[in-house]
């Protein structure tokens, strides 16, 4: 007995040592090391006023290390050199490359593009990797804090890194990070060299156990994508803040209801430092103050703040109304030692009755489901073309957008709030290469940290931008124990938004029923009978080639049901890459014009957007903003002197239009007119009398049509002064033949069998009597 007890010890200790030596890339239960907790993203300032200016070159607390960076390419772990990450290591035989950018972009390694299946692997066996063939790039550089960062934290932020990354200063390792879409945070301040170089080097891993976790349907490509930069901060700090800004008393009120997070490192230092809070509204005037004094000793306390404020002005994606919050962190003196500033905006976002409702309204969400893609930078995107995007959707009546299939790049969230979009933001998690049966990683909860940690840290993260109305738990990962942790967690940080997740089918893990690619009458059927949540669907209109239309079908179905509130297409931008040949010929590519022949490949699937990679938009672009617009137009009576024009928005009352009319008679535009326009209540319907002008422009016998189009008399948000928010081609009167046509000559017609024959002089015309072709002339 002795001896068995013994010889299972044996295996015990010899498991232990095992796990001891699996590395963090290869744990499916390690998800980081040493890294930050998740916050709100913000970059504090030292005063007020430079929090204020939103020009992060002017902050002194910030030190961008975007740029050239020195590059050593390695064809799998086993061959990672040993002191790799010493400051006298030699690197003078590596390559330089830029950071931000997709390693595959520069020349290393292969862009792989495939669906459902895993990049990596023909047979699927989490949480195993490939390890002949997994490669990893070294990146190293240096840099030297600022003097006046003396005596302060010093924090490094790799905004996204794909699949996974080790962090190094100084030789010394300071922490582990997975999840490619979400900013990487460690405090270095340990590890640094004062009045010196430091030296920062990263190894980023291709695949890694959060490779399993990221299975989406784009380019799988690797490296650092977004920002990588330092900040400081004082030894008492701004960590956190959740703003909750709600509407209250019949939507009319707004509740602020904040939590500030404030972190000591000294905890000595806190005593008689002050938090205060100010909020100001568009015009700049103060509407609310308050402040509180710090404790004496916690490292970490929660500051709340809570009061109602009158007669808020609401945020909507139609009138997106912003407030300036400003915390700021005050010495014993009174000295600024940091502050934060974030717009923010009062909103409620609910389901009631079946119906999902924003302020109390029931909404139609026109959206497009959008990946981050660069013709030539890949998954690195500028600014620019975050900008041009939402100014595209803007221009064609996409009033919503799903962060297909991972949250975005925190700059856009800023342009959603601004600008007015509806976000469902959506969590880095999507695992379609295990299926949804009983292999699905949403059921082994050998994997629930990592579900649970890419959800929490996305809301984290995103949780004070008013365009987010739905969180989503992630994207084709099946269903189960996992997700209901997720779902549950998410309720309890968060109650104030609704929970969207597809695979859950309408079942307890999501808010509302989300499904892909209903037919027209499965909407029909569906929405025959009343429905416990609302249907809006996560993908539909697939608008590969020459597709999306049927939309309008879908949207006359749509628009006839209470419960059907929309749904969002698949998807935004084609997903080619900009090539060049020698002959200076610029042409897309796709899946499998890169690398080998064995390389896995679902071809030109991934080119199915409303708009080419550089954004220059496709057909069907004009189908949906023709679709998609929030006016109708209409005649009312039979004389067709009276234009009936309806409200379709929630919260716009049209006010600032103008009707732009044109007389086409017989295919000439004839007249031209623009009448000002007094708007009309969300909702509600106008009817406008025609220029009796028109009346003398044509006669009985003539086609005639009135096109009609609203336009901005002034600029709106990112819309332009003159941009044409509507159209319609209204009959006023159809072409009818009065006689029967004369004609001249001696012409004979044979009808024979499927021909038909005409005749005349000089000529024959044969025409194809079942397809009314000619087939010879």
């Amino acid at each position: 007995m002795s001896r068995i007890i013994f010889f299972i010890f044996l295996l015990l200790f010899a498991y232990s040592i095992q796990a001891q030596q699996t590395p963090e890339w290869q744990d499916p239960c390690i998800v980081a090391v040493n890294r930050e907790p998740a916050r709100a993203w913000f970059i504090p300032a030292p005063s007020e006023n430079i929090a204020l200016a939103q020009d992060i070159s002017q902050n002194p607390n910030y030190l961008s290390l975007n740029g050239t960076w020195k590059f050593l390419f390695i064809d799998k772990p086993a061959d990672i050199p040993q002191d790799f990450y010493q400051n006298d290591f030699d690197i003078t035989r590596w390559k330089d490359i830029q950071v931000p950018s997709n390693w595959e972009l520069q020349g290393y390694g292969w862009p792989i593009y495939v669906n459902i299946a895993y990049e990596f692997t023909r047979n699927p066996d989490p949480p195993r990797l490939p390890v002949d063939y997994n490669p990893v790039g070294l990146y190293k550089r240096t840099f030297r804090i600022p003097s006046h960062w003396d005596d302060r934290q010093v924090f490094l932020v790799i905004g996204a890194v794909k699949s996974a990354v080790y962090v190094y200063i100084n030789g010394q390792k300071v922490g582990y990070s997975e999840d490619s879409k979400l900013p990487a945070e460690f405090n270095i301040t340990p590890f640094l060299n004062k009045s010196r170089d430091n030296y920062l080097t990263l190894e980023v891993y291709r695949w890694s156990t959060g490779s399993w976790l990221e299975c989406q349907d784009f380019w799988r490509i690797s490296g650092i994508e977004r920002d990588v930069f330092l900040y400081s901060t004082p030894q008492v700090r701004i960590r956190d803040f959740f703003a909750r800004a709600g509407l209250t008393h019949d939507f009319k009120d707004g509740l602020l209801d904040l939590d500030v997070n404030v972190k000591a490192y000294d905890a000595s230092l806190s005593q008689g430092m002050r938090l205060s809070i100010k909020l100001f509204d568009a015009a700049n005037t103060l509407v609310y103050s308050d402040f509180k004094n710090l404790s004496k000793n916690p490292q970490e306390e929660i500051l709340h703040f809570k009061t109602v404020l009158p007669n808020i002005k609401a945020w909507s994606a139609e009138l997106p109304y912003l407030y300036n919050l400003i915390i700021t962190l005050t010495g014993r003196k009174g000295e600024s030692l940091e502050a934060v500033a974030h717009a923010i905006g009062f909103r409620t976002s609910e389901i009631k009755n079946g119906q999902f409702l924003l302020n109390g309204e029931p909404i139609l969400l026109k959206g497009v489901n959008r990946h981050e893609h660069d013709p030539l930078s890949g998954h690195v995107v500028s600014r620019a073309s975050m900008i041009k995007d939402i100014e595209l959707m803007k221009q064609h009546n996409i009033n919503a957008v799903r962060t297909s299939h991972y949250p975005n790049d925190p700059f856009w969230y800023e342009l959603c709030d601004k600008y007015g979009m509806y976000l469902i933001d959506e969590a880095n998690l999507e695992s379609h290469g295990m299926g949804y049966g009983d292999r699905s990683l949403a059921k082994d909860t050998v994997w629930k940290t990592a579900h649970l940690n890419r959800v929490l840290r996305m809301i984290e993260r995103d949780k004070n931008h008013p365009c987010i109305i739905f969180w989503s738990l992630g994207n084709e990962a099946g269903d189960g124990v996992n997700f209901d942790t997720c779902y549950d967690a998410v309720k309890q940080r968060d109650p104030s938004r609704p929970v969207h997740y597809e695979r859950a089918e309408g079942g307890r893990n999501t808010d509302v029923y989300c499904p892909m690619y209903p037919s027209v009458q499965y909407l029909e059927k569906w929405a025959s009978r009343p429905q416990s949540k609302p249907l809006i669907m996560c993908e539909y209109a697939h608008s590969m080639g020459n597709s999306t239309g049927n939309l309008a079908d879908y949207w006359k179905t749509i628009e006839s049901h209470p419960q059907l509130q929309g749904g969002f297409i698949w998807d935004w931008v084609d997903q080619g890459f900009l090539r060049i040949d020698g002959r200076e010929k610029r042409y897309y590519v796709y899946g499998g014009d890169f690398g080998p022949s064995f390389l896995p490949s679902d071809s030109n699937f991934l080119i199915n957007g409303l708009v080419f990679p550089d954004r220059t938009p496709h057909p069907a672009l004009h189908e949906v903003k023709k679709v998609y617009q929030f006016v109708d137009f209409a005649f009312t009576e039979p004389a067709n002197s009276s234009l009936r024009v309806s409200n379709k928005y929630a919260f716009y009352d049209l006010s600032a239009t103008s009707l732009r009319l044109e007389l086409l008679v017989n295919g000439e535009v004839r007249g031209r007119e623009r009448l000002p326009f007094q708007g009309v209540v969300p909702g509600g319907v106008r009817d406008i009398s025609l220029p009796i002008t028109f009346k003398g422009l044509y006669n009985a016998a003539d086609e005639v049509f009135l096109n009609v189009y609203l336009v901005l008399d002034q600029p709106w948000g990112i819309l332009e002064k003159d941009h044409t928010l509507a159209s319609e081609q209204v009959v006023l009167q159809s072409y009818t033949q009065k006689t029967e046509p004369t004609y001249t000559g001696n012409l004979r017609m044979r009808d024979v069998k499927d021909l038909l024959t005409i005749e005349g002089k000089d000529f024959e015309y044969i025409f194809d009597k079942h397809t009314g072709q000619p087939i010879q002339m």
